[in-house]
């Protein structure tokens, strides 16, 4: 369903793209809009977040199965001007998500055992470089990438609970890597930008439980969040 709804929405860019490409030369809206220095919006999406397990040996048959669904995120961006071309953006965000983790060990027996609900709410600060072509009539392609941080308010970190309890424990902060693109759309009384953005954790976001030979987490040598992001502003 995630491949599908990314698949629809770069579809549906490439065609506006290429309609405004291809057109005779159109009257440009809002054509000092990026002039100013500092500009700012506001941002609603949808996120897709995954998990991307790494084993300490071969446990191919114990692999922790993600099954992801789409959440959602809103927040704000401010956005500082270098250039016709070169932009830097902070976009802090609120995101909700929900991901269900199966556990394939053999000695589960029922749900209770294998089965946990990881839903997440983090404060998610990404500090972006954002690099665009020329205008071309009322759009703008350009591709995006920096790093960010985030706090996960749903985390379970300190909670000494572990999953012999069912709690499935995770750290509250994590760093990333991002990257995507996007394109500017030049509307008659507003800029409205939908883009595309892979996020991929570069630290270990799990809590190991308490025993060290636990049947959830002894196998498992690194668990980090990769996600896409497909994101709205208005500006």
């Amino acid at each position: 369903m995630k491949r599908l709804f990314i698949l629809f929405v770069v579809l549906v860019f490439s065609q506006h793209m290429s309609a405004q490409l291809f057109s005779k030369e159109k009257v440009q809206n809002l054509q000092n809009f990026d002039k100013p220095r500092l500009s700012w919006g506001y941002i609603l999406g949808f996120n897709f977040y995954d998990f991307n397990f790494d084993y300490t040996a071969d446990f191919e048959d114990q692999d922790v199965i993600v099954d992801e669904s789409i959440g959602f995120s809103v927040g704000l961006m401010g956005n500082v001007r270098i250039n016709d071309y070169l932009d830097v953006r902070f976009e802090p965000m609120v995101t909700f998500s929900t991901r269900n983790l199966t556990f394939n060990n053999p000695l589960f027996t029922d749900d209770f055992q294998r089965l946990r609900e990881v839903k997440s709410t983090y404060v998610h600060l990404p500090l972006l470089l954002k690099i665009s072509t020329k205008r071309i009539n009322n759009i703008k392609p350009f591709i995006v990438g920096g790093v960010s941080t985030s706090i996960n308010l749903s985390s379970n970190q300190d909670n000494p609970d572990d999953n012999t309890s069912g709690e499935f424990r995770m750290k509250t902060s994590t760093n990333y890597f991002e990257v995507g693109f996007g394109i500017d759309l030049y509307l008659y009384y507003f800029k409205f930008t939908p883009s595309i953005r892979g996020v991929f954790a570069l630290s270990d976001e799990l809590v190991p439980d308490n025993d060290p030979d636990s049947p959830y987490t002894s196998t498992i040598d690194k668990m980090s969040t990769r996600g896409v992001f497909l994101n709205f502003t208005f500006q």
